[in-house]
């Protein structure tokens, strides 16, 4: 897997002035995974092969929870700050060319943000319908998966990712499964606290899970691309 993408905010200005050039030019980060996804191949008779496309929660699974589904061919297509709009235009090249038999969307908390802009609950809804129906028309099962929480517990999150569309946003998802006769992965449910929140022990920053939450999220996404897979 390609080292993970760096956050030009964190760089020094001339740095930082020539990684948002790089992204200028290739905004939706096609080139991200071009060379891996030329080396990776066709899928092996009778393999299961399964996409997770997202952003920095998917990129950054292997390295804060120290593995990524071992020994499963499971394939990584996070990218850092990534928005829905970016990842339907990356969607041929890093879902639908690797041929998986699934796919496991995660995605909006950082169009909420407005990473890339203003965008409302329905222009998000609308990314995620058309990177389902992609998918479906190129015989690939579909998992949906849930908004994590966010929390404000180590510096403020919320103001950025309202708790209330991200709950919003999560009803429209499980209901929009269903009519789609896709999977609905609830990982809001195993991370919120009592308060609406994400669960302190299970993040270091309020944003990203940290070891102990994806050690939550991995069995949920199991049971989500089961159940996918027999449909």
């Amino acid at each position: 897997m390609p080292a993970a993408a760096i956050d030009p905010t964190s760089q020094p200005p001339a740095e930082r002035l020539r990684l948002y050039e790089e992204r200028l030019a290739d905004w939706p980060q096609l080139a991200r995974y071009r060379e891996g996804n030329a080396q990776i191949g066709a899928p092996k008779p009778g393999e299961a092969r399964v996409v997770f496309l997202g952003d920095s929660i998917t990129e950054g699974w292997p390295r804060r929870a120290g593995s990524f589904f071992p020994g499963m061919p499971y394939v990584n297509r996070g990218i850092f700050g990534q928005t829905t709009p970016q990842m339907l235009l990356r969607f041929r090249a890093d879902v639908i060319a690797l041929k998986p038999r699934a796919v496991v969307i995660l995605a909006g908390s950082n169009d909420l943000a407005g990473k890339t802009g203003p965008s409302s609950l329905a222009m998000i809804e609308d990314n995620l319908a058309s990177m389902t129906e992609l998918a479906q028309a190129n015989g690939i099962k579909v998992v949906l998966a849930s908004l994590l929480p966010v929390n404000d517990y180590v510096e403020p999150r919320t103001f950025r990712r309202s708790p209330q569309k991200i709950v919003e946003l999560n009803a429209w998802i499980k209901a929009y499964a269903q009519r789609k006769n896709s999977v609905y992965l609830d990982y809001y449910a195993a991370l919120v606290d009592a308060r609406g929140a994400l669960k302190k022990e299970l993040s270091d920053d309020g944003l990203h899970p940290n070891a102990a939450g994806y050690a939550l999220m991995t069995p949920l996404a199991q049971r989500a691309i089961e159940s996918a897979l027999a449909r």
